[in-house]
């Protein structure tokens, strides 16, 4: 991880430790809940590429910081993945929704946000972004939002000054697609609710990490091609596709040994 994208996810677990700290007052029935961020490419990752069996898939290669993705002449380097994310909140298994109750007991709010989400690229597989002491209990669902910035409120008017490249948008990619350097951007503003199968179990003195996955391998692919990640950006004519792919690739899921894969 170069020493930016260290420091956005230094910045990223500050802001959400602030939150996550205030949220849960009765330390003595808490466990240690952390959150993680990765990129890496899931299992089976096919079919939520957009490619059927009748079409090849890319090759992904992980090494260094960055992810190069190639299929058939085209090759995509990934040197930085960067998304705004606000509202991270977790429900606990009995709570009707996080959303309806203002200041609900039953969600363990990280961040109101926007923050800055620097995903790891590359041969790190997962990057902390905080852990924090969370009311023991089961939870069952994840949601945030991907959120598109603007100057609503003076919240946001602060996050856009300290961050100007992120103004009006929600995710910045960087790259190279075929050796030529691309910026890719996208205002997709999404709210994301990930079920937790089998619900996370934070218990007192336990530890639980919970990593967001969004596998960027297939992104700008496209009925078993490479899509030059430019024809994504606004008004382009693969934004909807790039999209739709992003949407696809969120995942959420328990993983104790910070692999960024289900299961463990």
């Amino acid at each position: 991880m170069n020493g930016s994208r260290l420091e956005m996810a230094r910045r990223l677990g500050a802001a959400i430790a602030l939150v996550g700290a205030a949220a849960c007052s009765d330390s003595g029935k808490a466990g240690n809940l952390s959150l993680s961020l990765s990129a890496r490419q899931a299992p089976g990752a096919v079919a939520a590429s957009g490619v059927t069996a009748n079409l090849a898939a890319p090759a992904v290669l992980a090494a260094g910081d960055t992810t190069v993705i190639a299929l058939g002449s085209d090759t995509i380097v990934l040197r930085s993945v960067d998304v705004v994310l606000r509202k991270v909140e977790m429900k606990r298994l009995e709570a009707a929704s996080c959303d309806s109750i203002p200041d609900n007991g039953d969600c363990e709010e990280f961040e109101a946000g926007p923050v800055l989400a620097s995903f790891p690229l590359g041969a790190t597989n997962t990057v902390a972004a905080v852990t924090v002491a969370a009311p023991a209990g089961q939870y069952d669902k994840l949601e945030f939002e991907i959120h598109k910035t603007d100057t609503t409120s003076s919240q946001e008017a602060a996050f856009i000054a300290a961050n100007p490249d992120f103004k009006d948008i929600s995710i910045r990619v960087t790259g190279t697609f075929n050796h030529t350097a691309f910026v890719f951007t996208s205002d997709l503003d999404a709210s994301e609710e990930i079920a937790l199968t089998p619900p996370l179990d934070v218990t007192a003195g336990s530890a639980a990490n919970l990593t967001i996955r969004m596998d960027v391998s297939g992104w700008f692919v496209s009925n078993g091609a490479l899509v030059d990640p430019t024809s994504a950006n606004k008004g382009g004519q693969n934004e909807g596709i790039v999209k739709n792919n992003i949407e696809q690739s969120v995942e959420a899921f328990e993983d104790d040994n910070h692999d960024g894969l289900e299961g463990n």
